[in-house]
């Protein structure tokens, strides 16, 4: 009973901090605007067992895909393990769904395997951070403190994968030394536990030492991971399933301007009455496009929170390869950032809270926002769908249509459009004067 009492008070800390941390982003998640309709939830669903599950994105890089995507099946597979412990700890029982029978042997023989397999590959993981100048780990975005949230992240889970075969191996041995039949299959850990001579006394002590380590680990890992960038491990599934579906290379256009080019062409709607039994709608204005955090969709700020920081969008930017100042992946880290820090005063004191700054400007600047090329290169290339261009065209709308800050190219043709109803500088009437002394030769006389 006693380990049950202090099970349950270090999961129910557990829970609190996890449940003060949602409490916070789903506020961060309401300053944010909409216009994200989710519909065809059939072809998301789709897309997330292709993308998210398949991990088809990552084997675009054959070897290290592999080891990730081994990865993420094995956590998938663990994660029933730690379940089981959750249920364990909480009823006083051991290996409660031993009940399942062929099927737990199963579950129980996978995890064991990927425990090994998840050590190795975080090993390489860890060894390509520390001892390989990996180009795309860089950048001006990546301070020395998304190096070491890494490094901790990936150590915690190489000492969760560690403790786990412990866990299994002292298990294999208490349960033989007892005398008593294993409930489940335990390759390696049966293999292991072949080679190691421990009594009966010091085999029961090292398993609940194990379990002990194994079972805290996850309860820290889940409150660390919303802190740090391994937070797609919770997001990216719930990213990719709320992809954008439409071909990268189509724009959004903004309801309030269609609205009023509609009015344009047809002035009768501005007058028009709303449909029988609908109140006429109220629109207060709004800012066009994206001056700061609580400007962008909430799939923006869910984007930023999915990053994994893996530089695959900024290694495949023609604008960063030929040397200008954009960084798709610094674009995402920003306005993480920036909701990070404005966050929480707009959550406490509203829309008009200012801290004299804005995501434009302090955190981006106009020259990396002018050097995108919507080519949509750092999109597709994204393992979770992070659409960077999104933002980036947000962005550019506001210094467009709310400060005429556009590049000097880009205001003379508006000046010209405007003025001209073309992008030249010739007025209509002039546009022909180029043919007026073009003979055309009519050889049908």
């Amino acid at each position: 009973m006693e380990k049950q009492f202090i099970f349950l008070a270090t999961l129910l800390v557990t829970l609190l901090a996890f449940g003060y941390t949602t409490r916070r982003y789903v506020g961060f998640f309401k300053i944010t605007r909409g216009g994200f309709p989710v519909k065809q939830i059939g072809r998301r669903i789709g897309v997330m067992l292709e993308v998210a599950i398949g991990q088809t994105k990552i084997f675009r890089r054959p070897i290290l895909g592999l080891l990730h995507a081994l990865v993420f099946w094995g956590f998938l597979v663990i994660l029933i393990g730690s379940l089981e412990m959750v249920i364990d700890g909480l009823t006083g029982q051991e290996r409660v769904l031993s009940f399942l029978g062929a099927v737990y042997n199963i579950i129980m023989a996978s995890g064991d395997i990927f425990a090994l397999v998840i050590a190795l590959a975080i090993i390489v993981f860890l060894a390509r951070r520390i001892f390989l100048n990996v180009k795309r780990f860089s950048g001006i975005e990546m301070k020395h403190i998304s190096h070491l949230d890494a490094n901790v992240a990936l150590t915690i889970i190489l000492v969760l994968m560690l403790s786990l075969l412990g866990m299994n191996t002292y298990y294999v041995l208490a349960t033989q030394q007892a005398g008593h039949g294993l409930e489940g299959v335990y390759p390696v850990s049966q293999l292991l536990a072949s080679r190691i001579d421990a009594g009966a006394h010091t085999s029961e002590l090292l398993y609940q030492v194990n379990w002990w380590i194994h079972i805290l680990l996850v309860f820290i890992f889940a409150n660390y991971l919303p802190y740090s960038k391994h937070f797609h491990v919770f997001m990216s599934v719930p990213n990719v399933f709320l992809s954008r579906l439409e071909p990268l290379g189509k724009l959004d256009t903004m309801e309030s301007i269609t609205k009023e080019v509609k009015i344009m062409m047809d002035p009768d709607q501005a007058f028009a009455s709303p449909p029988e039994g609908e109140a006429a709608e109220e629109e207060t204005p709004e800012r066009f496009g994206v001056l700061d955090v609580e400007d962008v969709t909430w799939k923006n700020y869910l984007d930023s929170l999915a990053c994994t920081e893996c530089g695959r969008c900024t290694s495949v930017c023609p604008a960063n390869i030929t040397g200008k100042k954009l960084s798709p992946r610094k674009i995402v880290m920003d306005v993480r950032a920036r909701m990070k820090e404005k966050g929480p005063g707009l959550v406490k004191n509203g829309a008009e809270y200012s801290d004299e700054k804005s995501l434009i400007r302090d955190y981006i600047s106009e020259e990396e926002l002018w050097a995108c090329t919507l080519c949509n290169a750092c999109a597709q290339e994204c393992p979770i769908n992070i659409n960077q261009p999104a933002l980036i065209v947000g962005m550019r709308r506001y210094l467009v249509m709310e400060e005429s800050a556009a590049p000097s190219e880009l205001n003379s043709i508006f000046s010209n459009i405007e003025n001209n109803g073309a992008p030249w500088q010739f007025s209509q009437e002039d546009r022909m004067l180029w043919a007026e002394d073009i003979v055309v030769n009519d050889k049908s006389q």
